[in-house]
């Protein structure tokens, strides 16, 4: 069987029948057929003669359905380059810059999935342009669907001193931050029932979230007792939810 290997263009495998299949093989068009699109293991690569010998009974059903998802990813990434760049981009330029996306993460599809998540810091390393770092944070923020976890955590803010209510919406403010949560978290703070506050995080991976999530209530907590009021931060809920 003759294989187009599609990651590597104009190269092509062999796979000799008897790693097409285990067992005796009668027609080799009962286990492949032309167009069908196999994962195959590479058994050995001649660089003199260019032959590559490929394996499709040596791949298990897990590195199968594993590398078909790897190769429809980059096929998307491929689809987020177009857009990102435009299609009037001359080769070597979208050659450069895919390279600096792969070489920073790996593979062009972990490339624009750090970028949704990160913004601009996850390529301030490589040597593209703010421009071209714009674009494809732009078109990864648009395509790219990033896996999220969410965290709750409760907040208990009192304030017996004059400031009174103006000390607690202070100390609610600076649960939210003031502005400087990371790009990639979504952070909430809800009244739950006096003296109770939720703070809901969504973040790219639990490190992250449980990291934000403390950061706010000690936030709050730090600036209600700058009013002469008292905080506590606890996981669960005290007051009935609504």
């Amino acid at each position: 069987v003759f294989v187009d290997l599609e990651e590597y263009e104009d190269k092509r495998g062999l796979i000799h029948i008897s790693e097409v299949a285990s067992g005796w093989i009668k027609n080799v068009r009962d286990h492949v057929r032309e167009g069908q699109i196999v994962v195959c293991k590479v058994l050995d690569v001649d660089e003199g003669s260019q032959q590559i010998d490929l394996s499709l009974k040596d791949v298990n059903d897990h590195q199968r359905s594993e590398k078909i998802q790897q190769w429809k990813n980059e096929q998307k990434a491929d689809n987020w380059m177009d857009l990102a760049t435009g299609e009037e981009i001359e080769d070597e330029e979208y050659t450069a810059i895919a390279n600096e996306l792969i070489g920073a993460h790996g593979s062009l599809y972990e490339g624009f999935k750090q970028a949704a998540i990160h913004g601009h810091e996850a390529l301030e390393d490589t040597e593209l342009t703010d421009d071209e770092i714009d674009a494809l944070v732009e078109t990864a923020r648009e395509n790219v669907s990033v896996p999220y976890v969410n965290v709750t955590g409760y907040v208990d803010l009192e304030n017996p001193s004059a400031s009174g209510v103006d000390g607690i919406r202070e100390a609610l403010t600076a649960a939210e931050g003031n502005g400087e949560v990371p790009e990639e978290v979504d952070l909430d703070v809800t009244y739950v029932g006096a003296p109770e506050y939720r703070i809901r995080v969504q973040a790219p991976n639990y490190k992250t979230a449980e990291s934000q999530l403390e950061e706010s209530a000690q936030r709050a907590i730090a600036a209600i007792e700058g009013h002469g009021g008292d905080g506590e931060y606890h996981r669960d809920p005290r007051t009935d939810e609504e």
